[in-house]
């Protein structure tokens, strides 16, 4: 499966950004999609994750009401739209994918397949 994210950008603290992650080589309905996000000496922090049918979803409380999550399954993509963007969002921002027909996790390590990240960076 290959995750091509993009989207990301500058971005002043108050504003909004959406991302977007198309995949090929698998059937995208077969896969459960997330977003994480990754500061430089951190670890991997979980945003965001829908089921394979675009329900399960599920929200890290940092993100919770500002953040939301979505997919196209015409479209082989999954979004991440962004409103109220904080400092501390800025982050590169990954999106990830699994085979699974069960409400997927938020560990990073559940997830099988991997994007090359976009960076966001929100200006105070």
């Amino acid at each position: 499966v290959q995750l091509q994210a993009s989207g990301g950008g500058l971005v002043q603290a108050g504003g909004s950004l959406r991302l977007s992650c198309a995949t090929s080589g698998r059937t995208f309905s077969d896969l459960a999609m997330a977003w994480f996000r990754q500061v430089p000496g951190e670890e991997r922090q979980f945003v965001a994750t829908i089921g394979r049918t675009g329900s399960a979803i599920s929200y890290s409380n940092s993100v919770n009401g500002r953040f939301t999550i979505s997919r196209d399954n015409a479209r082989n993509t999954v979004y991440l739209q962004m409103n109220s963007l904080k400092p501390e969002d800025t982050a590169v921002y990954y999106c990830a994918a699994v085979q699974t027909r069960f409400v997927p996790r938020a560990g990073a390590g559940y997830y099988d397949y991997w994007g090359q990240g976009t960076l966001v960076t929100v200006s105070s």
